[in-house]
């Protein structure tokens, strides 16, 4: 590998990266207009074929130059001087992205399916004051994007490019734990439910709508709907929920292979490297010292099964709305792997300590507005448009009532906050239960809070914010909080670490 690349003098991106370009501009321009397409590819035979097809190679005409006037203006380069990282684009309007070396927390090498075929890679660069990529070069050699993120990493002003190849030697990266096929077969057969059905019932509400614009009859509903009346009504419940929930645990299953495939943690002298995918492959480098909360999901199944799921978040401006895509997270690892991984990140497994538990009345508000709410609401509803009968209103309140009533139930047993001195730690979950983890001297903010009618029973609630997300903890002993709040406060104050 040659280490003496001069970043100092500006650099362009892999000349195959146009292919890369033009493939992205296409994409978004399909995206875009897929609703016409759709709609020309129907009606096809009535169209122009000369105008369709001129107009299809013009856009790509269009799309090519474009691609190569990106390229062309695309330069990035090291100020050594000012310690930055400067990105020069733009065609029309120029863009100079500039990145102070210091504030660079994480460097991603991914590679898509278009990519991996053009022989290129996109790094990302993210930095603790932005909740987005602050930076990132489409298309560059796996090569020169390894160079480039250890140098941005290792910003030591006083690094020597003679230096390179030793401090590339130092930090070549050891095999740490790797995640095999069965544990994501596991892990994807229970989890994400939700996020699964609401993915598919999007996709078939989508397509119904428009072909039905269009008038197009791809399935015969009647056909469908007679088949299924032949049936006794508790076989078509059947058919139906046994059908979306093999839908569900399909869409789950080849989700979570696509992205985790080949998951690999490897660990170097100064940080954390995460690779994995099958179509579009991710590598991520972390520094531990800046993760700010982490987060371990496990249900009854997985529990079962030993697999476990661990999130990882860092610095960043407006954490809550960080993109799911873009987000850290470690799945299908056992038990033993989790507490290894935990001692990476933290330095040690961490401990519970003191035990602090809500008040009864959140069970009870809790009940209130999610169980007797929607069964006052649906039943002045039905009393007013008689949408279902009585005897089916009263059967399906009842399995409400009971589904809802355990979630709750167990939602208030798990719900639970744990202090030590070196860790504050949060379970909360019904079915999914989360294990939150942070570190006292990474808190930025503390925020309690009483309302009037909780003043008479002692009950509170507090808050804790980092660079990497909140921590809550609700219905609480009011005077237990403000002891624990003078406690952080005092730990953040006299704490000799430093995360930033």
């Amino acid at each position: 590998m040659n280490k003496s690349v001069d970043f100092s003098q500006p650099q362009r991106q892999s000349l195959p990266g146009i292919l890369v370009m033009f493939a992205n501009s296409l994409q978004k321009t399909v995206r875009a207009l897929w609703p016409m397409l759709l709609i020309w590819l129907v009606r096809f035979e009535s169209l122009n074929k000369l105008v369709f097809f001129g107009s299809i190679a013009g856009v790509v005409i269009l799309l090519g130059v474009i691609s190569y006037l990106q390229y062309l203006f695309f330069t990035f380069h090291i100020d050594e001087e000012n310690n930055e990282f400067v990105i020069q684009k733009g065609v029309l309007n120029k863009t100079r992205i500039t990145i102070q070396l210091h504030k660079i927390q994480q460097v991603n090498i991914n590679q898509s399916l278009i990519q991996r075929l053009v022989g290129v890679h996109k790094l990302e660069i993210d930095t603790a004051g932005s909740d987005k990529k602050e930076a990132s070069i489409s298309a560059i050699s796996h090569e020169l994007a390894t160079i480039l993120k250890e140098r941005l990493i290792n910003h030591s002003q006083s690094e020597l490019t003679e230096n390179a190849e030793k401090n590339v030697e130092e930090i070549t990266p050891t095999s740490f734990i790797k995640i095999g096929l069965p544990s994501l077969i596991k892990i994807g057969f229970t989890s994400n439910y939700i996020k699964s059905f609401a993915l598919i019932f999007l996709f078939f509400t989508t397509i119904v709508e428009n072909l039905q614009q269009l008038n197009a009859e791809v399935i015969d509903e009647d056909q469908v709907t007679n088949y299924l009346d032949t049936l006794p009504v508790y076989t078509s419940v059947f058919i139906v929920i046994g059908f979306f929930i093999t839908l569900i645990l399909l869409v789950n299953l080849v989700r979570t292979i696509l992205k985790y495939f080949d998951f690999t943690i490897q660990k170097s002298k100064q940080a954390i490297i995460l690779s994995y995918g099958l179509l579009s492959t991710k590598n991520t480098l972390l520094n531990p010292n800046k993760v700010q909360k982490i987060k371990v999901t496990q249900n009854y199944f997985q529990k079962k099964l030993d697999v476990t799921t661990i999130g990882i978040h860092q610095a960043s401006s407006d954490a809550e709305k960080v993109k799911e895509k873009d987000q850290i997270e470690v799945p299908g690892c056992t038990e033993n792997e989790r507490d290894a991984i935990l001692k990476l990140l933290l330095g040690q497994l961490p401990q519970k300590g003191t035990m602090y538990l809500p008040n009864w009345r959140k069970l009870a508000v809790n009940t209130f507005f999610f169980l007797l709410v929607p069964i006052v609401v649906t039943l002045f509803l039905n009393h007013k448009t008689d949408f279902v009968a009585w005897n089916d209103w009263f059967m399906y309140t009842a399995i409400f009532s009971v589904f809802a009533g355990v979630m709750l139930w167990f939602s208030f047993k798990n719900y639970k906050l744990f202090v030590s001195h070196d860790f504050i730690i949060k379970q909360n979950g019904a079915w999914d239960i989360d294990t939150t983890i942070i570190e006292p001297y990474k808190i930025q903010a503390i925020e309690t809070q009483q309302f009037f009618w909780q003043k008479a029973t002692n009950i509170g609630s507090v808050t804790l914010s980092t660079a990497g997300g909140t921590v809550s903890f609700t219905t609480g002993n009011y005077t237990e909080i403000k002891q624990l709040v003078n406690y952080w406060l005092y730990e953040v104050e006299t704490w000799e670490k430093n995360w930033m």
